[in-house]
């Protein structure tokens, strides 16, 4: 039988393994490596200086921290306590002196502008040869951060706006194209003008004869359609003959609203503006 461990534990017997490391719960064990427990930190681990750096850039400038540790501790910002102001901010340009001198460059311009502005303030006031009161040494200062807190708010503003590509995608659709013309419908304000720069062509050559004649609605339909039959298009001017007088123009015109009804003729045009056309309508085969 083995001697017991001095320590307390069972010795192991010589020329066998050690048993294998138990799992170990993760709140006893100091960290995990490659997968394993680990118990005690290595006595010779070397971390670098800067491995484990991290760097937040919170601020956008100088007046963007400025103004942050006014509006922190809500100083007025008309009357800028100027030794508690210059005490954080110089804190804050200290930590990022030594990580990054071309970013604490800045900075530190404005830091000289508030020690300067703190000095002249110790300094007794000095008045003008007018009498008048001698301008406050933090104006400059005051004057610069209401812009960039004005410039600020609207820059957010207008960050909160929806933008295209960010917040919303333009929905696009493609439509092919017929490869059959299809011509736009004639609306009734421009037959209409037609048919008022018909009657004005007709006064032009009208004559003063007066005659009685009746004409038939019906009849001017069948002449319609025979100056139809046979061509593709016809204008609609060449339908009508101003010689023979305004009632014939009338009852012409009746004519084609009767015709265009009954769906036995079309009217079209190729754009606004453009000539109107008559046509015979044909059912597709």
């Amino acid at each position: 039988m083995a001697a017991p461990h001095p320590s307390g534990l069972e010795a192991l017997p010589e020329g066998n393994p050690p048993a294998p490391m138990p799992e170990v719960v993760d709140n006893i064990a100091v960290a995990r490596l490659y997968g394993e427990p680990l118990f005690s930190l290595p006595t010779d681990l070397y971390i670098p200086p800067d491995a484990l750096e991290v760097f937040l850039e919170a601020f956008e400038g100088p007046l963007d921290l400025l103004l942050y540790l006014i509006r922190k501790q809500n100083f007025n910002i008309l009357d800028i306590p100027m030794v508690g102001v210059t005490r954080q901010y110089l804190s804050y340009v200290e930590e990022i002196r030594n990580r990054n001198l071309e970013l604490a460059a800045e900075y530190l311009l404005m830091a000289a502008m508030l020690i300067e502005i703190k000095s002249r303030m110790l300094l007794p006031p000095r008045k003008s040869a007018e009498g008048q009161e001698p301008e406050d040494p933090r104006a400059e200062l005051v004057r610069r951060l209401l812009e960039y807190e004005q410039i600020k708010l609207a820059a957010a503003q207008l960050n909160a706006m929806p933008q295209a590509g960010r917040d919303f995608i333009r929905a696009q659709i493609h439509i092919e194209q017929s490869l059959q013309p299809r011509f736009p419908d004639v609306s009734l304000e421009d037959l209409q003008s037609a048919w008022r720069d018909m009657m004005g062509r007709a006064r032009l050559v009208q004559h003063h004869k007066i005659s009685r004649e009746e004409l038939s609605v019906r009849e001017h339909m069948s002449l319609v359609l025979r100056a139809l039959q046979g061509r593709r298009f016809v204008e609609f001017e060449a339908l009508f003959d101003p010689a023979k007088g305004v009632p014939v123009l009338v009852v012409t015109f009746i004519a084609l609203l009767e015709l265009a009804k009954e769906t036995l003729i079309e009217i079209t045009q190729a754009e606004a503006y453009a000539p109107i056309y008559v046509r015979l309508a044909y059912t597709p085969t």
